[in-house]
């Protein structure tokens, strides 16, 4: 990816320079500040500019020749949801990019995550999905915690979910946030870390 570098007596000139040159809006780039040069009568502050469109030309990249090496064909969408660039894989063998659980799809995202981070000198926040696994295994997720949460209701015993991942754990948490009949609790060690749905004393 293509890095740029301006030097000007403060920060703030140095971003307007970068900005004036590029032809981006600030929001569109990283500014990355590199150590700043003291002279014998003046200090200048360095920084280095990347334009986040190029990040994301080269995850796109990366995730391409990290998924042919594996032998699979895949076709790549990015779409941006909140500002966060989303990478939607279609292959023709989703079950080998997913594995069980959704492993191998987070063991892709940290890898791909690493590269980046290396790259750039410090994190970029992305998401990576095969064929809207993450959307439909939410959904699933969300379904099954209040179908648990109503058990726990008329029950009034608490109930402890399988083992998931910590995004997992997130959604269930998130999805039964405002019940007003029961409440969640994260337990044990990972990876066998569940979530446990509880009921709330009567008042």
């Amino acid at each position: 990816m293509k890095k740029e570098r301006y030097s000007a007596k403060t920060k703030e000139e140095a971003i307007k320079n970068a900005t004036i040159d590029l032809q981006e809006l600030e929001e569109n780039l990283i500014i990355i500040e590199k150590e700043s040069k003291q002279g014998l009568f003046s200090k200048k502050v360095e920084i280095e500019v990347i334009e986040k469109r190029d990040v994301v030309d080269f995850i796109k990249t990366y995730l391409h020749g990290l998924i042919k090496d594996l032998g699979i064909e895949a076709n790549i969408e990015v779409k941006n949801s909140n500002e966060i660039p989303t990478y939607s894989i279609y292959s023709d063998n989703d079950a080998l990019l997913i594995g069980k659980n959704g492993k191998n799809l987070k063991a892709l995202s940290i890898i791909t995550a690493n590269v980046v981070k290396k790259e750039l000198g410090m994190p970029f926040k992305f998401l990576i999905d095969v064929s809207d696994y993450k959307e439909k295994r939410e959904r699933q997720l969300v379904r099954l915690a209040r179908s648990i949460a109503r058990e726990v209701k008329t029950s009034k015993i608490e109930a402890q979910m399988d083992s998931m991942n910590s995004y997992e754990r997130r959604i269930v948490h998130n999805a039964l946030t405002n019940n007003k009949y029961v409440y969640t609790e994260s337990t044990g060690e990972e990876p066998n870390r569940r979530v446990v749905i509880k009921p709330k004393e009567d008042k």
